[in-house]
């Protein structure tokens, strides 16, 4: 039988909650600022992974959601959803660290049409329970977990429903307990959570929980505390899962730098009705689970793009799954169809720094390494414009084509990290220029450019090339990435242009080439 590694995804995709629906898994996981938002990918072995659909495509559209007046929402948006099938309808319910809303999406087929409402209050790291005689709840909190019935709708708590305090974490923490999945299983209630301890390994660590009622006690441990030899970062936070055949699997995720958190699959099964993770203690750094459709072909997680496109019936295009905007995008300043072959982007306001450009197209980068290149046709770039492509984060880093006074140049351009700065980024750093650290003349309005990034071991870093007469030349310097809190998301490559001087320039990108190094 192969054997799969452990972690299963190394890329962003963290607080995962999973489900099972006859012989097919779901998994959603964490988008924060980036539109499409909310996604959900598809498995038949909980292993392999393709993404089959986002819940929303846009959020409220404020004018920080869609980068508007350099007012962003990168860290907040929505964060750790909870993905439920009740009674032949898929619910996905989360917050937004923004908007401070919680959002409840509903579809009876999980690629949609998803109907959208709001549920009255804010319930951090929220779960939905939905119990066999139809009453509905929420978990959620932070240190202090709370349990609040809704009323029939799932607009707002129950009148004189349920509510009450349920588990309350100690002094002794980095991180309380949050990120909260409840179960009923077998007749009990099981409540999982994670958090930080300051004594011991000093790592992330799973909970978890049980009572007989909703009404009564709630007593537990800690049933995880392993790193799987990487650097203290502790595995937890996510859902648990049977198969078909009744074995228990829990897709929690890890810290991996600059990556992001990714994905780890945890064996678990049932010791006098507790849940046990791992075996002996400690998460497998191979697995295999029996496939429910062995015959599957995945799609992968990301992907080259031609950027040709067809319209569909009612003469709208739709981009691969693997892309995600920034934030919101202005469907006035993008298109694939008015140049085949090219995503052309115009620019709408200006913009002091690739961070706060509108229309920015990402994909998550994958380890241990990966490079990406694209062919950027600066023709129609005004003066001060750049275009080109990046390593998107809090501490950027870039290669472009800029025009000033009518001459054309290449420029690297990178936000070096701070030592002084918190893990929250510098006050106001977001809205000042990054630093160039290499320009030179390019006398064709036309190049390839190429990020090679390297996340081996924590390596976390960023290089930065251009084509010149078939040679691939250095740009610049080697940066160094960062997962910081600023962001909240592993690094991206992302396409962009913006604009500082004045608007209504063009970029065209051609022959999107991504090469993951595994």
């Amino acid at each position: 039988m192969h054997m799969n590694k452990n972690p299963i995804i190394f890329s962003d995709f963290p607080d995962p909650d999973v489900i099972r629906v006859k012989d097919t898994y779901y998994m959603i996981s964490t988008t924060m600022h980036f539109m499409p938002g909310g996604v959900i990918l598809r498995s038949f072995d909980l292993i392999h992974w393709e993404i089959i659909t986002h819940v929303f495509e846009e959020l409220d559209n404020t004018p920080g959601q869609k980068l508007e007046d350099n007012l962003s929402i990168y860290g907040k948006g929505m964060w750790a959803a909870s993905l439920r099938y009740h009674k032949g309808t898929f619910y996905v319910c989360f917050v937004a660290n923004d908007t401070r809303k919680t959002y409840l999406y509903q579809a009876e087929d999980i690629t949609g049409p998803w109907r959208k409402q709001n549920i009255s209050g804010f319930y951090h790291d929220c779960s939905l329970l939905f119990d066999e005689d139809d009453r509905v709840y929420l978990v959620y909190g932070n240190k202090e977990i709370y349990l609040t019935e809704l009323d029939e709708d799932l607009t707002g708590p129950k009148r004189n429903g349920l509510h009450r305090m349920v588990v309350k974490d100690s002094e002794d923490i980095r991180l309380g307990y949050e990120g909260s999945h409840l179960y009923k299983i077998n007749g009990k209630y099981y409540l999982f959570f994670i958090h930080w301890l300051s004594n011991g390994t000093g790592r992330r660590v799973e909970a978890c929980f049980v009572s007989d009622s909703l009404e009564g006690e709630f007593t537990g441990r800690d049933i995880l505390d392993d790193d799987m030899g990487y650097h203290n970062a502790g595995v937890a936070q996510g859902g648990i899962v049977d198969t078909p055949d009744g074995d228990w699997y829990a897709m929690l995720f890890q810290d991996h730098g600059a990556i992001g958190r990714i994905p780890v699959l945890v064996p678990m099964h049932w010791e006098n009705d507790f849940p046990v993770f791992g075996i002996d203690g400690e998460i497998p750094k191979q697995i295999e689970v029996k496939s429910t459709r062995a015959a599957h072909v995945y799609k992968p997680l990301t992907e080259s793009d031609d950027f040709f496109y067809k319209p569909d019936d009612k003469g709208e295009v739709s981009l691969k799954k693997v892309w995600e905007w920034n934030h919101t995008p202005n469907h006035d300043l993008w298109s694939v169809t008015e140049r085949p072959g090219a995503l052309r982007l115009r620019t709408g306001q200006l913009s002091p720094n690739v961070g706060l450009a509108v229309n920015t197209l990402t994909q998550r980068m994958t380890g241990p390494a990966c490079e990406m290149s694209v062919t950027v046709d600066g023709s129609g770039l005004k003066n001060g414009d750049f275009a080109g492509i990046c390593a998107l984060q809090g501490c950027y880093g870039l290669i472009g084509l800029t025009r000033e006074e009518g001459k054309y140049y290449l420029v690297m351009i990178a936000k070096e990290r701070n030592p002084e700065e918190s893990i929250w980024g510098e006050e106001g750093g977001d809205k000042k220029p990054g630093r160039e650290f290499e320009r030179i003349p390019f006398l064709d309005n036309k190049v390839t450019l190429k990020v090679q990034a390297d996340f081996t071991d924590g390596a976390d870093t960023a290089e930065f090339y251009y084509q010149d007469k078939g040679q691939w030349n250095s740009l610049g310097i080697k940066h160094r990435l960062y997962f910081r809190l600023d962001h909240f998301t592993g690094c991206r490559v992302g396409l962009f242009h913006y604009a500082t001087k004045e608007i209504g320039g063009r970029a065209d990108f051609e022959n999107f080439v991504y090469d993951s190094k595994e």
